[in-house]
């Protein structure tokens, strides 16, 4: 079945950039939709970038113009590339395959000085 494998999260300085990494496994239909969310403690799993099997991306209204959302189908990585970041978007950062409902562990952004 869909295992989603997510690494990169760390501390960083407000203004500072961090690149996310997910790593994929399951069937072509099963990952062909992958979205990132975060959740930030006493608040609701909010997603930030979504990726469809096109390669369309959206992007929640907060993150547009600072997140990228990218994908290496031949490694079946997707990324999420974080640039300019705010204190609050400090969460837990998780990769979703949405068409399975599959999430993984999760990564912990921290934006502080």
């Amino acid at each position: 079945q869909v295992q989603l494998v997510e690494s990169g999260g760390g501390l960083v300085q407000p203004g500072g950039s961090l690149r996310l990494s997910c790593a994929a496994s399951g069937s072509i239909t099963s990952i062909n939709v992958m979205g990132w969310y975060r959740q930030a403690p006493g608040k609701q799993r909010e997603r930030v970038a979504l990726m469809l099997g096109g390669g369309a991306t959206i992007y929640a209204d907060s993150v547009k113009g600072r997140f990228t959302i990218s994908r290496d189908t031949d490694k079946n990585v997707v990324y999420l590339q974080m640039n300019s970041l705010k204190p609050e978007d400090t969460a837990v950062y998780y990769c979703n395959a949405v068409r399975a409902g599959i999430w993984g562990q999760g990564t912990q952004v921290t934006v502080s000085s």
